[in-house]
């Protein structure tokens, strides 16, 4: 049970209604995560803008999928987990890459290299060094690659954190976490 109510859509109006009803449009239905998020329509709002702009940036979304199954298992929450399992599917990796990024690995060396400036980046804090950089451009990535690498790390860590803390209650297909 989550530890936040779950808004329901037929119950909303204003801004959270018309967030409800953009969500609905583009996925069918609105998650879990979303209805506890709405509980405060700014956080939704600003969730759904910085996914929103990070999904249309230049970063492959099979890295970002990736990124967001390495983090989801670093991070202990299930329902990320879940979620960016189908997403990562839905995008093209396979069985085999989507475990990978789970152990934040990839035998596609560019994406490989994504992985681990992500993870740097996660148990650092931030505090990357100038060589942490240097491999991440040296393996393709321009600037403004790097620069979504960094927030899809903010963005995960939000949505981990959120719900972790508020025990959402997973509404994606289950997978269980790695042994620790």
């Amino acid at each position: 049970m989550s530890r936040l109510p779950l808004i329901d859509s037929s119950q909303t109006q204003g801004k959270t209604h018309d967030l409800f009803e953009a969500i609905k449009a583009k996925l069918g239905r609105v998650p879990n995560m979303m209805k506890a998020m709405a509980n405060s329509p700014a956080v939704l709002e600003g969730y759904l803008a910085l996914s929103g702009a990070l999904g249309s940036g230049s970063l492959d979304p099979k890295v970002g999928e990736r990124i967001a199954i390495e983090l989801a298992e670093a991070n202990r929450c299930g329902y990320c987990l879940a979620a960016h399992t189908l997403i990562g599917k839905m995008v093209g990796l396979d069985e085999t890459e989507r475990h990978s990024a789970r152990l934040g690995q990839s035998a596609d060396p560019k994406a490989d290299a994504a992985l681990k400036f992500a993870r740097t980046v996660l148990d650092r804090r931030g505090d990357v060094s100038e060589e942490d950089l240097h491999k991440v451009k040296e393996a393709g990535y321009g600037d403004g690659e790097v620069a979504e690498i960094l927030a899809l790390v903010a963005l995960n860590v939000l949505t981990n954190y959120f719900n972790v803390a508020f025990e959402t209650p997973i509404d994606f297909p289950a997978v269980a976490p790695l042994p620790a």
